[in-house]
């Protein structure tokens, strides 16, 4: 239970678990209280559109670079360093996921890449990730050698 000790402008100043000399008891659900913790509803949704926005604005950093509108490094090295934590993340998080399709990974993984123009837009598309080098390497493949390369 939330008792709090307020300053003499009505703001509060700490909040405790036990009654202390001066405390009051508010309940968990009270603005003042919410609002010094950041619990209120407005702050949620602007968190939560936040992530999502995140997430569009990383799609389009992977889309520009696969078309080759820019290339990953023309972002400062302090934005490449965030995107790649980020997408490794992802990539670890959505590993362990249940894949009820093949993913680029798995579809790149041993293939050789599509020569220019050849093959359609999409295998394009995973060529233009694959050579990117965004893509976490395919399990069991080493990570200095791109997919499909055969060379020892």
């Amino acid at each position: 239970m939330p008792h709090v000790l307020r300053n003499p402008h009505g703001q509060i100043d700490s909040v405790h678990r036990e009654p202390v000399p001066g405390a009051q008891w508010l309940p968990p659900d009270h603005p003042d209280l919410q609002q010094l913790l950041g619990d209120s509803p407005a702050e949620a949704g602007f968190a939560s559109l936040d992530a999502g926005l995140i997430r569009v604005l990383e799609d389009l950093v992977d889309v520009l670079v696969a078309r080759n509108v820019i290339n990953i490094t023309d972002l400062p090295a302090e934005a490449q360093h965030k995107l790649f934590a980020r997408k490794n993340f992802r990539d670890r998080f959505q590993r362990n996921a249940l894949q009820l399709f093949a993913a680029p990974e798995d579809l790149l993984a041993g293939a050789p890449a599509p020569a220019a123009g050849a093959g359609g837009p999409d295998l394009q598309w995973l060529a233009a990730v694959a050579a990117s080098g965004l893509l976490a390497p395919a399990a069991g493949q080493d990570p200095a050698r791109p997919a499909g390369d055969a060379s020892v």
